[in-house]
């Protein structure tokens, strides 16, 4: 399977999605979105209009720029990349996971049996290089296409933090901007902590601090989709030939407690991105499993364990599967120890052939898919692209939008 092409790639993924969720979506009067305007009730465009769809909207950045330049000043001038954070060094493993775990039920033997895995890569966690990667490469497409939007980056539980990024905004007189979260799916951990998080940096710089309004959640946007589909179809390519036409799709993200679970729509997100993609790569074997659980055991968390995943395959016959990290946006520590170290041994255990396919780091159509969200609130009346059966996430999340679960905080962290 060769990688297709952007324009292809999203046709494939639309029109599959099409087909198969025409009659939900007739069913409930959702609208489907192509990128420049609705058919409501399941009315559809022909394949090839639908193709030819496929960039942004008319709104494009003429319109934009001229918006930007006219005003006496620009609706936001900055943006903001706000992520989890990880350590840098051996000595900071310990005080980074005090700090992600602080008031969480998560016993210290658990935080030290982590740490480990930290040193297994001699301390540093690749998710501060891999956050720096994806903000030049979107900084060259800034400045490329427009908008020539200042690029800052801030982490919830490591340096750079977010309350010395905001201080930093405020000496650069930044008054307005934008965040981008690093998590596609919605969950206490990914959306409104975050949200809690920048507050609270607000609060701690003062009146100075930059307004910040965050960008949409993007799991059924087609550029998220269409960069997840090209990693997998990769994958796929590094499967043996023979085994190709009956290797399993797993599809796995970071495990949460059963009462945040319960408070978002984290599971229906992730079913729904997991279905478009397997449909836009024509496959019918898949399955979504989850890891990196940290919580205690009498708490329920969210399952099957990608452990448990892999023996159910080997039981039934399964000779290869491509593992697909799509709740995580980059190949960070969770990624290479609790997939490419302990899933791959297991998977060598079984007599499995194990593919881990890529995360969609700074895919071009991942980092087009940040410009097209930036340039979405800077348009007025701008079409939200997304595919399949559930609407785009809302620009301004609703008061009830992730909930923090009902117990104590447990050790959860989508990223």
């Amino acid at each position: 399977m060769q990688p297709i092409g952007d324009e292809a790639q999203l046709g494939r993924i639309q029109a599959a999605a099409e087909r198969t969720a025409a009659q939900e979506l007739g069913n409930v009067g959702l609208p489907i979105v192509d990128g420049s305007r609705s058919f409501p009730r399941g009315r559809m465009p022909a394949a090839r209009d639908r193709v030819k769809s496929k960039r942004l909207p008319p709104v494009s950045r003429s319109p934009i720029i001229a918006l930007m330049s006219d005003a006496a000043k620009p609706a936001y001038d900055a943006l903001l990349i706000v992520s989890f954070g990880g350590p840098e060094r051996r000595e900071d493993v310990l005080p980074f996971l005090e700090n992600v775990l602080r008031g969480k039920l998560v016993p210290r033997a658990r935080m030290l049996e982590v740490a480990e895995h930290y040193y297994h890569f001699g301390g540093k966690s690749p998710i501060n290089d891999q956050n720096r990667a994806l903000i030049e490469a979107l900084r060259t497409k800034l400045v490329a296409e427009g908008p020539e939007l200042p690029i800052y980056f801030g982490n919830r539980n490591w340096h750079p933090l977010l309350p010395e990024t905001l201080a930093k905004m405020a000496d650069d007189g930044v008054h307005r901007a934008l965040a981008f979260f690093t998590s596609a799916f919605s969950s206490y951990s990914g959306c409104r902590q975050y949200r809690e998080n920048v507050a609270d940096a607000q609060r701690e710089v003062g009146a100075r601090a930059p307004h910040i309004d965050k960008l949409r959640g993007f799991f059924n946007h087609p550029g998220f989709l269409a960069a997840v589909s090209d990693r997998v179809g990769e994958a796929i390519d590094r499967v043996p030939a023979a085994h190709r036409p009956t290797t399993r799709l797993i599809y796995t993200a970071h495990s949460i407690s059963r009462t945040m679970a319960d408070n978002c729509r984290y599971e229906a997100q992730l079913a729904e991105a997991c279905r478009l993609v397997s449909l836009s790569l024509g496959r019918d074997d898949w399955r979504l499993a989850y890891q990196s659980r940290s919580g205690p055991p009498s708490q329920p968390w969210l399952g099957p364990d990608i452990g448990d995943e892999l023996r159910r395959a080997a039981d039934e016959g399964i000779r290869a599967v491509v593992v697909e990290p799509i709740g995580f946006l980059s190949d960070h520590l969770e990624v290479a120890y609790d997939l490419d170290t302990e899933a791959q041994a297991l998977a060598g255990e079984l007599g499995l052939h194990m593919v881990r396919a890529a995360t969609v780091g700074t895919h071009p159509r991942f980092v087009a898919m940040i410009r097209e969200l930036v340039l979405e609130r800077l348009t007025s009346g701008s079409t939200r692209q997304t595919l399949g059966r559930l609407p785009p996430c809302a620009d301004v999340c609703p008061a009830d939008c992730c909930l923090p679960p009902t117990r104590p905080m447990e050790g959860q962290r989508p990223t």
